[in-house]
């Protein structure tokens, strides 16, 4: 009997002076997603947030080519690396183009995303390409992007894309390209676009401003009908 007390005072003595015992748990945290992208402070890319590994090898694949001067191989890139993109990917490696101001691989890239069954007009876009390439110092380009967009592009001219059709206007006014803006607007009418009075005030200031008054008055004329009537003429303007 002895015995059993004092095996049992021994045992309670070895659990009061033993430490405690930490248990360690697994976190169930999920792991925090790393990604790759641009390590400097340009800002979020406008189209997709991350560039995948091929979208990066086709745009240095690119910029490499342009900086050699091998045009054939830059069209070869544009023509067959970017094409085999999928739409995300594509529309990540024009904005990161976009953004490192290579705005001429950038229209090489528009024009590969153009051929693209998903591709749809995006006039946000080209506002945004005319202000670029205005601060680029390349009017020549921004002739020919118009030009390709009142000539191929359709389904644009919708009262769904008025605040970007604006947008576009507003771009070829601070380019000072007045006579893309009259042919914008001759596209608008004739397409049956009717502006609001936003757009109609601006015409008419901006044109005046570049000096194109008669062009003015014609759209002075038309906002005058559409405000009072809300049919707008379909006579295009006078160039």
């Amino acid at each position: 009997m002895a015995s059993l007390l004092s095996l049992s005072t021994t045992r309670l003595l070895f659990l009061r002076r033993s430490p405690p015992q930490q248990l360690h748990c697994p976190s169930h945290r999920p792991a925090a997603p790393v990604t790759c992208g641009p390590r400097d402070n340009r800002g979020k890319l406008l189209r997709g947030r991350t560039l995948s590994t091929e979208a990066i090898l086709a745009v240095q694949a690119l910029k490499r080519a342009a900086a050699a001067g091998d045009e054939p191989r830059v069209h070869r890139i544009v023509s067959v690396d970017l094409g085999r993109l999928i739409k995300a990917d594509l529309l990540a490696a024009l904005a990161e183009l976009q953004r490192q101001n290579e705005w001429g691989l950038a229209l090489k890239a528009f024009t590969a995303a153009r051929r693209e069954p998903w591709y749809r007009t995006d006039l946000a876009f080209y506002a945004e390409m005319v202000s670029s390439l205005a601060r680029c110092g390349a009017p020549d380009e921004i002739d020919a992007l118009v030009a390709g967009l009142l000539k191929d592009e359709e389904g644009w001219i919708s009262s769904e894309n008025t605040k970007d059709i604006s947008r576009l206007v507003r771009a070829l006014v601070a380019a000072e390209k007045a006579k893309l803006v009259i042919d914008v607007y001759r596209n608008l009418k004739s397409g049956g676009f009717e502006p609001d009075e936003f757009l109609f005030k601006f015409l008419i200031r901006g044109l005046r401003r570049l000096g194109e008054d008669a062009a003015a008055e014609e759209v002075e004329r038309d906002f005058e009908v559409w405000y009072e009537c809300g049919n707008l003429p379909v006579e295009p303007l006078p160039i």
